[in-house]
Formats: C-alpha cells, structure tokens, sequence
C-alpha cells in the first residue's frame, strides 16, 4: 500500500541554524533541519510528507500524510498514512498513524492511537442466474 505510491517530491527546506515561530504550511514535500516552535500543517486532501532531521526539533503539532522522525518533536504528531521514527526520534505527545515503523532507539512519550486510511469497500456483486 505504501510502497507502490510515488511518494511526493521535497520542495522547502528550512535548514540547520534557522528558526520559525508561528505556523508552517505546505504542499507536497517539506524537510526540516532547524527549529519551529508552532504548527506544521499539510495542506489537506494533497499528498503529503514531511522529514524531520536528526538536527531538528519541533515544538507543536506536526500533521501530513507521511511524517518521517529523526530529531525531536515536543507536541501531537498525525500521520495520516505512514509514521516513520528513526534511531534518533524522541516524540514527546501523542501520536495517531494509519501505519508505523520504528527503528530501534526511537521514543515516543504519549499515547499511540492506530487510525486507518478510510478504504472504499468494494462493491457487493450478486451472482446472476443462469436460468
């Protein structure tokens, strides 16, 4: 499910040394490798995904589809497809994740609550009679 979908390409940036405080929108790919004390938000209904480095740390809520932990994240993470924490991840909040995968190493402090994608049921196909 995850494997076979092009994931969305990175286009911002906010690198080593540099700090934001307020709220962080974006489309498609964002990786952060400095400080945000406020929100990271995906826009909605787009495919999304967000890095955050090992030199990162976060301090608010962090939303998008795929969000990928290496550094710190003081605050509540939603991923709605796919989690990824690596060996560097400290997650201090509650976190929702339709899928998780974490590395040896990784923390999280808070709660874990599995949310799914919602999936279309396929459709009921009755059998016809051959009469």
């Amino acid at each position: 499910m995850f494997g076979k979908k092009a994931q969305p390409p990175i286009k911002g940036l906010l690198a080593q040394g540099c700090r934001i405080e307020g709220q962080l929108r974006f489309t498609e790919g964002m990786r952060i490798d400095g400080q945000v004390v406020g929100n990271i938000h995906a826009v909605p209904e787009q495919p999304s995904l967000v890095v955050i480095s090992e030199t990162a740390t976060v301090e608010g809520e962090v939303v998008a589809d795929h969000v990928i932990i290496n550094g710190t994240v003081r605050g509540p993470v939603r991923a709605a497809e796919l989690l990824e924490l690596q060996p560097r991840a400290r997650v201090e909040g509650d976190v929702s994740y339709g899928a998780m995968e974490i590395h040896q190493g990784a923390v999280i402090v808070g709660l874990l609550r599995h949310d799914p994608p919602a999936e279309e049921k396929p459709l009921l196909k009755l059998a016809a009679s051959n009469a």
